[in-house]
C-alpha cells in the first residue's frame, strides 16, 4: 500500500536515527585515592631491656606490691576467679578459697616480673632456676631420628619453660604460638621467646610446616589448653567440673605424623625456681580411638591443677563456649 508523504518522512528520521553513530558520553576519571599512611614503627623497648637490668630481688619486691594491688584494692577480674575456683572446687571454704586467691595473684605477678627479667637473664641461671627431669625420654627419640611433640599448660611460668627448654634439649626445637595483635608486643615476646634458638611458628601453619620439613628431627611444643573459639574441631570433655571444650591440634599432628607425645608438667618448687617433667602420652605410631589422645592431656593438666591450684590462670575466661545439646565429644 502506498505510504502517505509524512509517513515516508517519518520513515525516514527513523533510519537515519538508526544508522547514526552513537555519541559517547564522557566519563570523569575517578579522583585518586589518597595515599595510605605507612604503618607506624613501633617504638624501641629500651625501658623493658633496662627493667629487666634490675636484680631480681629487687623486681619480686615490685612482684609483692602488684599481688597486694591485685588482691586487696584493685582486684582484677575477682568476679572471673571466684566463678571459676568455685566451680571447679564447690567444696572449698571461704578460708581456703581465699588463700588460693591470693597465692594466685602473688604467683601471677611474679611471673610478670620473671617474663621481663626473660631479656637479660644469664644462660646459667636458667639451668639453675628451672630443673628438668627425665629429659632423656624426648631425647632418645631425637637421637633416633626421630621428631617429637611435646603438649604443655599454661601452669606456673610456661615461659621460662620455652628458655630452659631450648637451652637444654641439645636438638632444634620449634614451638607454636598465637600471634600478638599488638606490633610492639608482639616483637619482644618473640625476641625473648627465641633468645636460646627456638623457632617459632604461627599456630594455624604448624601441620603445614611439619610437613614440609618432615625430614628434620626436632621437638614441637605446643600449649594446648586455651579455648578453641576459631577452631571448627573441638574435643569436648568434662574438666574442673564443667564442660569444656579443647584444641584437637594434638590429636591431628600425632595422627598425621605418628609423632610420638609428652606432656610437660611444671611446678613452683620456692619463689623463683620450677621443675618440670616429661610423662609420655602416646608412643610412636601408637593407634587410639578419636579423642583419646586428648583426653590422656586433659586428664594430666587437671591433675596438676589439682595439686598446685594457685598457679592456673584463673582470671581468664576459659569457659565462654558453651556445650550445644547434640555435641559429642
Amino acid at each position: 500500500m502506498p505510504q502517505s508523504r509524512g509517513e515516508r518522512a517519518a520513515g525516514s528520521q527513523t533510519v537515519a536515527n538508526m544508522s547514526a553513530e552513537p555519541q559517547a558520553t564522557p566519563v570523569q576519571p575517578p579522583d585518586p585515592a589518597p595515599p595510605r599512611p605507612a604503618p607506624r614503627e613501633a617504638p624501641p623497648a629500651w625501658w623493658v631491656r633496662l627493667v629487666s637490668r634490675v636484680p631480681l630481688a629487687l623486681l619480686y619486691g615490685l612482684a609483692d606490691l602488684l599481688g597486694w594491688l591485685a588482691f586487696r584494692v584493685f582486684p582484677y577480674r575477682d568476679a572471673v576467679v571466684r566463678e571459676n575456683l568455685s566451680r571447679a572446687f564447690p567444696d572449698w571454704g571461704e578460708a581456703r578459697m581465699r588463700e588460693v586467691r591470693r597465692r594466685y595473684y602473688q604467683g601471677f605477678a611474679e611471673m610478670l616480673v620473671e617474663v621481663i627479667k626473660s631479656a637479660s637473664l644469664s644462660e646459667r641461671e636458667f639451668r639453675r632456676r628451672v630443673r628438668i627431669v627425665n629429659l632423656e625420654a624426648p631425647r632418645s627419640h631425637l637421637a633416633e631420628g626421630r621428631s617429637v611433640l611435646l603438649a604443655a599448660a599454661h601452669q606456673c611460668n610456661w615461659e621460662w619453660m620455652l628458655l630452659a627448654l631450648s637451652l637444654e634439649l641439645g636438638y632444634p626445637l620449634e614451638a607454636a604460638y598465637k600471634p600478638l595483635v599488638d606490633v610492639w608486643a608482639e616483637r619482644e615476646m618473640r625476641k625473648v621467646r627465641s633468645r636460646f634458638g627456638c623457632r617459632l611458628i604461627p599456630a594455624k601453619q604448624l601441620l603445614a610446616d611439619i610437613i614440609q620439613r618432615g625430614r628434620i628431627a626436632r621437638a614441637v611444643a605446643m600449649v594446648a589448653d586455651q579455648e578453641p573459639t576459631t577452631s571448627e574441631r573441638k574435643h569436648w570433655t568434662r574438666f574442673l567440673n564443667r564442660d569444656t571444650a579443647f584444641f584437637m591440634g594434638p590429636e591431628e599432628i600425632s595422627r598425621v605424623t605418628r609423632f610420638p607425645v609428652f606432656f610437660i608438667a611444671m611446678r613452683r618448687v620456692r619463689r623463683g625456681y620450677y621443675e618440670m617433667e616429661f610423662r609420655p602420652l602416646s608412643a610412636p605410631g601408637e593407634a587410639l580411638a578419636p579423642g583419646e589422645l586428648t583426653e590422656r592431656y586433659v586428664r594430666a593438666v587437671e591433675q596438676q591443677i589439682i595439686e598446685t591450684p594457685s598457679d592456673w590462670p584463673w582470671s581468664h575466661k576459659r569457659w565462654k563456649l558453651k556445650k550445644s545439646l547434640y555435641a559429642g565429644r
